[in-house]
């Protein structure tokens, strides 16, 4: 008994030891040893702790998660392209539309994108080219968005990212005759998707970061 009690300590004294020599040598440790290559790293950051799991039971669930983007602008661009596309930058539908936000090529060349094929190939470009377009959209509809955001159509609450969602689906027109027809005017496209539908999915989201702009391009890089 008395040989093992030895045995732990000489070897408690040992570890002792080496931290101790580790922790106060001066040599700099070689960072370009460590990388996260090869690594899944998943950040999972929640914007609201009574809604969303606690930490605790993300790390004892064995399901997986997506980083949060809630009702942010990011979250607005993507859920719009999910619906699109699915977010496919190189998906063309068979109407023609093109890529994650499925363009059609008449609204692309106000934009200032004439080559559809470049574009279809090109995601950086289509990034840009959404930014654009929801931008000038945004200064067509300035009044409207003044007018009518948190009133009440048909029962559905007018807000920005629900008339610039519907702006994407339908053209920045279509959407002045549904609000200021009271609801009236309803356009729906050739899948039978309405205006309405769109402001409706897509209420509430943050679309701060675009700034009304009419003369608003996509450049390619």
């Amino acid at each position: 008994m008395k040989k093992s009690i030895a045995s732990y300590v000489i070897v408690s004294l040992t570890i002792c030891v080496l931290l101790f020599v580790s922790l106060s040598s001066n040599k700099a440790i070689d960072s370009t040893k460590y990388s996260t290559e090869g690594l899944v790293l998943n950040y999972t950051v929640s914007q609201n702790a009574e809604t969303e799991p606690s930490d605790l039971a993300l790390l004892t669930s064995n399901k997986s998660y997506s980083p949060y983007l809630g009702k942010s602008f990011v979250g607005f661009k993507e859920a719009l392209a999910f619906k699109e596309s699915r977010g496919d930058y190189f998906t063309v539908n068979s109407f023609g539309y093109l890529g994650k936000y499925q363009f059609g090529k008449e609204t692309l060349k106000l934009i200032g994108v004439y080559d559809s094929d470049q574009f279809l190939n090109n995601p950086e470009l289509q990034e840009k080219a959404f930014i654009a377009n929801a931008e000038r959209n945004k200064w067509i509809l300035r009044r409207d968005i003044r007018n009518f955001v948190g009133k009440k159509i048909n029962g559905i609450l007018i807000t920005e990212s629900g008339i610039l969602a519907a702006a994407h689906l339908a053209g920045a027109g279509s959407v002045k005759n549904y609000l200021r027809s009271s609801g009236t005017d309803v356009f729906a496209d050739a899948f039978g998707t309405t205006i309405e539908y769109y402001m409706k999915k897509f209420s509430g989201y943050d679309t701060s970061f675009l700034k009304p702009n009419r003369k608003a391009k996509a450049t390619s890089v």
